[in-house]
């Protein structure tokens, strides 16, 4: 299929899912970088003021709705496979986003307040499997040309997050909460629009439901569909168990995260389960089923640190951080905000990398780029682990520490993330893509939680323990990272060739 291509050899319908992907990172990251900072506010700080919530309330509910939003990909990406298609599926999904952020834009209350995040996870879910999906479709030659291509589609989610934490962020601690929010919802507005107007030009042979394929390799049969009445029975019960035994107590926001860490890691291994057995899978793409799960333990474990930029090092940001530059207070919300900078500028020095390295046949593969980003990550939280002395001592911290540390996470993430997102659609077998690339989010979802059980701890009233919670991250990383690196020969080989 010959499309449309710029000078630089990419197809022109990137650069249509670049500006998509680029306003709706702007509405999420926007939301999120004043999420915790909302629900831990005073209610009386200012007009309408926060939710007053303490960090063990927070931490969890912000955990919920991040891992809720990267779950519902997994939903999303059946959707798109068996009823939609993933370009209605981007469009239907980005209408539900605009909606959730418009009922978060009006201080109606603690409750519409969640079910506007509810309604902002489901439209997500539906929405970031998909479009992904699609980048990947336009090079279905695969090879380093493929990951270059992600490496820009990966360039306009940071866009879009730098300019909605910076937007967003002033606007809710500054002017008001939920004009930030409002703000969230304009920003999807744009990229609804956008994406409409040029859809038909760009995008008409791609993203389509692909009904033959469907009907030649349906595995939905009698026997498939007991197999997964049987896995929900038994995930049913166990969460019963667990409540009853009071391992876990589902009527409080720790319970609910707790239950949702057990739903996500069930999910998850009955799903690899489900495919390896229902599947029909041939032998290459079974050993490849085998290394997609290994990378899904490995980008839980990356960004359970990462993401705590907008949980435990937000609140960092906000209580224990000496903002002030010239006597004005910059919004806690923008330093997080470098992550997004970091990556639009180290992204193309990182792609240019991997592209040299690979015209000379030297480029690392995937598990050593996996375990040089945990390494990298362990890094920066080694950082944390010095700045939050100061906490221990009263004093606070220079800003510079959070600033340097952000360095660190988006050099790690820019080892693993556009590089497994890539590697998970070529890894995948054909009829499961979608799907595929929605267990690739819900891996994100576990960490994300993790990041918020993780700030759930972050007790302003006992900072003499943040050094060891910050060392544990640390350790944790830095033993994934070398564990990728010296088992990289048998991965590899059960990658089955794919490069």
């Amino acid at each position: 299929m010959n499309q449309p291509s710029t000078p630089q050899g990419h197809p022109e319908a990137l650069y249509v899912l670049f500006f998509t992907e680029m306003w709706e990172r702007f509405s999420y990251y926007g939301m999120r970088a004043i999420l915790t900072l909302y629900m831990i506010a005073p209610v009386s700080e200012k007009y309408g003021g926060g939710m007053g919530l303490s960090e063990k309330e927070a931490g969890p509910i912000y955990g919920l709705y991040t891992a809720s939003v990267y779950l519902l990909t997994l939903p999303g990406g059946w959707l798109a496979d068996n009823i939609f298609g993933q370009k209605k599926a981007i469009w239907f999904g980005g209408i539900i986003i605009m909606l959730g952020h418009i009922i978060l834009a009006f201080p109606a209350g603690n409750m519409v307040f969640f079910i506007g995040l509810a309604i902002v996870a489901i439209g997500t879910g539906l929405l970031k499997p998909n479009i992904s999906s699609i980048v990947g479709e336009l090079y279905p030659e695969g090879g380093a040309r493929r990951d270059a291509g992600f490496s820009i589609f990966y360039m306009g989610i940071n866009v879009g997050g730098a300019l909605g934490m910076l937007t967003v962020g002033y606007l809710g601690e500054k002017i008001e909460w939920h004009v930030g929010f409002g703000a969230a919802a304009a920003g999807m507005f744009l990229g609804l629009v956008g994406f409409k107007l040029m859809e038909e030009k760009y995008l008409k042979p791609y993203g389509l439901l692909k009904t033959k394929e469907i009907e030649k390799d349906k595995v939905a049969d009698s026997k498939s569909n007991n197999m997964a009445l049987m896995m929900i029975g038994i995930l049913i019960s166990l969460l019963l168990v667990l409540q009853f035994t009071n391992v876990i107590d589902v009527t409080t926001a720790q319970g609910l995260a707790q239950a949702m860490g057990v739903i996500i890691v069930s999910i998850t291994t009955f799903y690899f389960v489900y495919i390896l057995i229902a599947g029909k899978l041939s032998a290459v793409e079974r050993t490849r089923m085998y290394v997609m799960a290994i990378f899904f333990v490995a980008i839980a474990i990356f960004w359970a640190g990462y993401e705590q930029g907008g949980s435990t090092l937000n609140i960092f940001a906000e209580r224990n951080t000496n903002r002030f530059i010239f006597g004005w207070e910059m919004p806690a919300s923008w330093l997080q905000g470098m992550q997004s900078v970091y990556v639009i500028l180290f992204a193309p020095i990182v792609g240019a990398i991997w592209l040299y390295l690979s015209k000379r046949n030297s480029n690392p593969s995937a598990p050593i780029k996996f375990g040089m980003g945990l390494i990298i990550l362990s890094f920066g939280f080694l950082l944390m682990y010095f700045a939050s002395q100061y906490i221990v001592i009263g004093e606070k911290a220079s800003f510079m520490w959070l600033i340097i540390t952000y360095l660190f996470t988006v050099l790690g993430e820019l080892c693993i993330s556009p590089v497994g997102l890539s590697f998970y659609t070529k890894l995948a077998p054909a009829r499961f893509v979608s799907q595929l690339v929605g267990i690739w989010f819900v891996g994100a979802a576990l960490g994300n939680l993790i990041a918020g059980m993780f700030a759930s701890n972050f007790d302003k009233d006992n900072v003499a323990q943040m050094p060891s919670l910050f060392m544990l991250v640390v350790v944790v990383s830095l033993i994934s990272g070398l564990l990728m690196i010296l088992l990289y020969k048998p991965i590899k080989k059960w990658m089955g060739g794919v490069e």
